[in-house]
């Protein structure tokens, strides 16, 4: 039987790789005047150089892709990385950044009915009641604002592609590891934002970028690219996509908790009710299960043991 402890343990990187990414919000906004193909291109061409650096010291072996993985790595690195940018920063430009916040609140829901069926398992009923309270939370804590209709389509836009970045890893998760993942997605997306920029903001873009956002890019490529990316895929290897995503939750906290020290002010009355509903959510939806739950879905399904999530990966396993 999973202990508490173990189950806990395993979902500690998810934890620290989302507040790492509530985090960068604070650290984005010093980027808002730079030109976004070039920025996010120097951001993962230096996340895909500290990552391969990292996994040589921490002795991970790396593979390269065959046949269909291409796909599956091309799709996190086009939707998860390039496509979402564009969503947000356009998106923004129709909508206030709330709307958008609160269509990326919607990832938990995704993630916790479309994440177990591509792991051939049943949703779990503890996931799908604690999805939506998640969502609500990270809606109270980000607050709502005005959109008009395109706004509304960069939102769901926004949303998909924050949930392919999770659910394309699922497929590629069990041969090319969190590191393996990361790595191949990173310089994907790396050549791709290199070809949008020089395309769109010219080769001499680069040089356009003050110390201040350097600095910025610097810190996003090692915390909230690099690290963050390896921590996430590790959760969802280890206790699947659907539950890893309500973690995704605690990222409008971290951001409430940073922009809160860093001069924002303190939180108002519908924001701590948000970050209350928040933690039911998390709590509720995390506690350790002690019921059995059923198999890979098929003619074969039957009740079986409670066994560790790790093992239960192994059977069918972005």
């Amino acid at each position: 039987m999973r202990t508490p402890s173990a189950s806990f343990a395993q979902l500690v990187p998810g934890m620290v790789g989302m507040a790492l990414v509530g985090s960068s919000v604070t650290v984005s906004r010093t980027l808002v005047d730079a030109p976004l193909f070039t920025t996010q291109a120097v951001r993962y061409a230096a996340a895909t150089v500290i990552l391969l650096v990292m996994a040589r010291l921490a002795g991970a072996r790396l593979v390269w892709p065959r046949g269909r993985e291409w796909l599956c790595l091309a799709g996190i690195a086009v939707t998860g990385l390039v496509l979402f940018n564009v969503a947000v920063v356009r998106g923004v430009g129709h909508a206030e950044p709330a709307v958008i916040a609160v269509a990326v609140a919607c990832v938990p829901v995704v993630l916790g009915v479309v994440g177990p069926v591509l792991e051939r398992r049943r949703p779990s009923r503890q996931v799908l009641w604690a999805a939506p309270v998640v969502m609500a939370g990270a809606v109270l804590v980000e607050g709502t604002g005005r959109t008009d209709a395109v706004g509304v389509a960069w939102a769901a836009l926004a949303l998909a592609c924050e949930a392919a970045f999770t659910l394309l890893a699922v497929p590629v998760l069990r041969r090319h590891s969190p590191w393996g993942v990361s790595v191949h997605a990173m310089w994907l997306a790396g050549v791709l934002l290199a070809v949008l920029g020089a395309a769109t903001e010219g080769p001499s873009a680069v040089r356009e970028l003050s110390g201040a956002q350097w600095a910025a890019a610097g810190y996003l490529a090692l915390m909230v690219t690099a690290v963050a990316f390896v921590l996430w895929y590790s959760t969802v290897r280890a206790v699947g996509a659907g539950r890893a995503g309500l973690l995704t939750g605690i990222a409008p906290l971290a951001a409430a908790v940073v922009g809160a020290v860093s001069g924002g002010g303190a939180p108002g009355p519908w924001v701590w009710l948000g970050i209350a509903v928040l933690i039911l959510g998390l709590v509720g939806g995390l506690r350790p299960r002690s019921v059995p739950e059923d198999v890979p879905v098929g003619p074969r399904s039957v009740r079986s043991p409670a066994l560790p999530e790790s093992s239960r990966q192994q059977v069918g396993r972005k």
